[in-house]
């Protein structure tokens, strides 16, 4: 299947098969590309404060140079970045990029011992941290090799009236920002205000160089730090935008909204590098779980290109208000991180009149791997077709390749798939198999043209007597009841049948009942698939970009027992 490519006979008209990897030498080569060509067009929009292009070019610059020049930091140092999406947040990345370092982004909300971890491991020499989340870096931070800390508060960038009242209010109104002690620590704003007198020399970068390292994995064991180089980064941002070509995108005329973080892979290289390659606007979102201020957001800068989560396209649908907001101009819709539902899906395109393309990928392949047709044309239920430059195929668990539809671990490789996790050659070698292929680690099946449908994660599935059942699958059943929100599939153990199907359910109905919803999963789903044991709570544990945890249910089941 790898030879002949069956999906591309299934592209739009005129979307490349092939993308030039040779375009780009580096990342800051791409972004002083894009600053010359666009220059004076907004570039970024945060709490009503936009900047442009040219901003961009000369805050990250002096930004660069404080880091080389005033810190002493070198080519190959990592930089770690952590706070949700702010201004600051494309100055730091394009700044740490021009300056030769290696992002390490940070998830805000870690705890003490994931923030560790991580800083440890890779060697962190300096770190931004947003003020509100600096008491859990003074915690830790002596026990790294961390040297340099720079704190920034949330309006920085606002402006010199409206910064200051941000932070005030955020500080002492919200009182959102711990008490901490950093007596070392640098303020983000003395950085650019001193950087701008210092010199940078920008180091010759190549595609070869590491640009990101990008922890993974933190969900199923030790937190890994996938190596994503330069050429990585450009090669997956090259397909995200030659597969957007069939969304009838215009190059400095779209308006990205970015709800997911930028420390999110999915949203680094999609939101923050395609976009900005492409010369668009690009909204940030700073707390999207504040669904009022989200939605007042999306009206005021009516979005041409949206991406997110199932659940955040779900609450988004359900919160009042959201049918008022003008969707009129919505080219392209994108849901990754976890399968999108279809009823959520056809809910969507009813409500917004753009079609609802469900993405996949992995950290391992900076991320996306395939992705619906963006024109509406695909297949519900599947991913989509494979992106351009890129292999797909599907094995059995003696590594033999599998015919078409037949169920098997999915395998990737194209120039978007990392060159290892980082002082980890055990692991390394596990996740590819002795030809190169990367497993993914999910369960796929492809047709005849070359869309490919996920079952379920490989480790994930729930063992019925023998019987294999997909908790997606499960999950999509009960879903598509009008009286369900949301719900999580697990498998509990069994006596008699090694394990059971149960499932924790958020109502939409508060008269829902158990009998019910297992009456309604009778009629569509084969006996054994059918949830034995079912929960009803308040919420669902999420990840940081709204992705269930099945692990964590697992955890409370294992402790109501």
């Amino acid at each position: 299947m790898s030879q002949d490519r069956p999906w591309y006979a299934a592209y739009p008209e005129g979307m490349a098969r092939e993308i030039d990897v040779t375009e780009y030498v580096s990342l800051p080569d791409m972004v002083a590309r894009s600053i010359r060509k666009f220059g004076d067009s907004e570039a970024f929009v945060n709490m009503g404060v936009s900047i442009t292009f040219n901003d961009v070019d000369r805050l990250s610059r002096d930004f660069a140079a404080y880091l080389t020049t005033g810190l002493g930091l070198k080519r190959g140092d990592r930089f770690a970045i952590q706070m949700p999406n702010l201004l600051q947040y494309p100055i730091a990345v394009f700044g740490a990029l021009r300056a030769g370092l290696v992002v390490v982004n940070t998830n805000p909300l870690y705890t003490p011992r994931e923030l560790k971890h991580q800083l440890q491991d890779s060697g962190t020499k300096a770190i931004l941290v947003v003020e509100n989340f600096a008491s859990v870096l003074q915690e830790v931070v002596a026990d790294t090799d961390v040297e340099h800390v720079i704190v920034t508060g949330v309006g920085d960038l606002l402006g010199s009236i409206k910064g200051p009242v941000v932070n005030f209010a955020v500080k002492y109104v919200k009182k959102m920002v711990p008490k901490y002690s950093l007596p070392e620590a640098i303020p983000f704003k003395t950085t650019l205000k001193k950087g701008k007198s210092m010199s940078l020399e920008e180091p010759s970068l190549c595609r070869d160089d590491i640009a990101l390292l990008q922890y993974t994995g933190g969900t199923t064991g030790v937190a890994k730090g996938a190596v994503l180089t330069q050429g990585n980064v450009i090669a997956n941002m090259q397909q995200t935008l030659a597969y957007m070509s069939a969304g009838n995108l215009v190059e400095n005329k779209e308006v990205m909204v970015t709800a997911l973080p930028i420390y999110h892979i999915f949203s680094f290289t999609v939101n923050l590098m395609a976009m900005f390659s492409y010369g668009q606007k690009n909204v940030l979102i700073t707390n999207p779980r504040d669904l009022d201020a989200f939605l007042k957001d999306m009206s005021k800068y009516a979005p041409t290109v949206l991406t997110g989560v199932n659940t955040l396209f779900n609450h988004m649908m359900s919160h009042p208000g959201f049918e008022k907001v003008n969707f009129s101009g919505l080219k392209v819709t994108v849901g990754g991180g976890m399968a999108v539902q279809e009823h959520v899906a056809i809910r969507w395109k009813e409500m917004t009149g753009c079609y609802l393309s469900e993405g996949y990928g992995l950290t391992e392949a900076s991320p996306v791997v395939s992705c619906q047709p963006l024109n509406g044309n695909g297949k519900v239920g599947t991913i989509g077709l494979p992106f351009p430059s890129t292999d797909v195929k599907i094995v059995s668990d003696e590594g033999e390749t599998l015919s078409t539809g037949e169920v098997g671990e999915l395998l990737v490789k194209g120039p978007q798939v990392m060159r290892e996790y980082w002082k980890r050659p055990d692991e390394t070698k596990d996740v590819f198999s002795e030809d190169g292929w990367l497993k993914t680690g999910d369960m796929a099946k492809i047709d005849s043209e070359g869309y490919v449908t996920i079952v379920d994660r490989k480790k994930e599935m729930i063992n019925v007597s023998g019987f294999n059942v997909y908790p997606n699958e499960v999950e999509d059943v009960v879903s598509s009841h009008p009286g369900v929100f949301e719900v999580g599939a697990i498998g509990v153990p069994n006596e008699r049948s090694t394990e059971v199907v149960k499932i924790y359910v958020v109502k939409k109905d508060p008269s829902l009942t158990k009998e019910e919803l297992r009456k309604y999963c009778k009629k569509q789903l084969t006996a054994y698939k059918v949830p034995k044991e079912v929960e009803f709570v308040d919420e669902l544990p999420k990840s940081n970009v709204g992705k269930i945890l099945r692990r964590k249910l697992k955890e409370m089941d294992a402790k109501s027992r």
